[in-house]
């Protein structure tokens, strides 16, 4: 490893995380990597279908994190997180992107609901979401999109390894209204966090971020609705603002 780094002159450290994933390589690094290994194109071809993935570049370090973790915290403000996702709204939060071909699009939708596979593995991770009241209003769609999407959300709150809580509009402004985020937990890793920006979101593993990022995430539990309520609410809204 330490070998390797130096003759393309980057750190071991990024150099390991290229090599789990948790990294993906730049195009330089690529055409390095061809030199060192004597293999004309091999990597500079890997490289570039890594960048033709439907995933934001800055999203793919956290994909594999995702996939293998023991635990998922996750906040969403202002949209279902995607793990929760029903197909149609999917395709209705993706279809925001501008200058996107429906062919795009779709493959976007796929991406999307190929990560929910986390949920069905034979050892599921935890995983505790927190959503702003505000969410289960907000038109995605259609109206039979919503009432879609907030019954499969009751469903899937039921689940022994899922926590579903809403954090209501009684919660005032909270440091949540800031952004979006999820943190995963993975063995033998560190925790790694993903945060939603107006760009395309940033990846951190600084421990002293991902430390603040937690507390975040607590501070936002104390005020959310216990998970029973949480979920009769949910049905609620289902009921009454989504009338099919």
């Amino acid at each position: 490893m330490s070998e390797l780094a130096a003759k393309v002159s980057y750190s071991p450290s990024l150099v390991a995380m290229i090599e789990t994933g948790r990294r993906s390589p730049s195009k330089k690094l690529a055409e390095l990597l061809d030199v060192v290994f004597g293999l004309p194109g091999t990597f500079a071809r890997l490289e570039k279908r890594l960048r033709d993935v439907p995933f934001p570049a800055s999203f793919r370090p956290f994909v594999p994190h995702e996939a293998e973790a023991t635990s998922l915290q996750w906040y969403e403000h202002s949209i279902v997180p995607g793990l929760l996702q029903t197909e149609a709204y999917a395709r209705a939060v993706l279809s925001t992107k501008p200058n996107t071909a429906e062919d795009e699009i779709e493959e976007l939708v796929a991406a999307r609901m190929r990560r929910q596979e986390v949920l069905r593995r034979e050892d599921p991770p935890l995983l505790w979401f927190l959503i702003d009241e505000g969410v289960l209003y907000r038109e995605v769609g259609t109206a039979e999109v919503m009432r879609d999407l907030l019954m499969h959300l009751a469903e899937m709150s039921r689940g022994p390894n899922i926590t579903i809580q809403i954090v209501p509009f009684s919660a005032g402004a909270h440091s949540g209204l800031l952004g979006a985020f999820v943190i995963a937990e993975v063995d033998d890793s560190p925790p790694i966090a993903y945060l939603e920006t107006a760009a395309e979101g940033e990846t951190a593993e600084d421990p002293t971020v991902v430390a603040r990022i937690a507390l975040t995430f607590d501070n936002l539990r104390s005020k959310a609705l216990p998970d029973v309520a949480s979920r009769d609410m949910i049905m609620r809204v289902a009921e009454e603002r989504w009338k099919a």
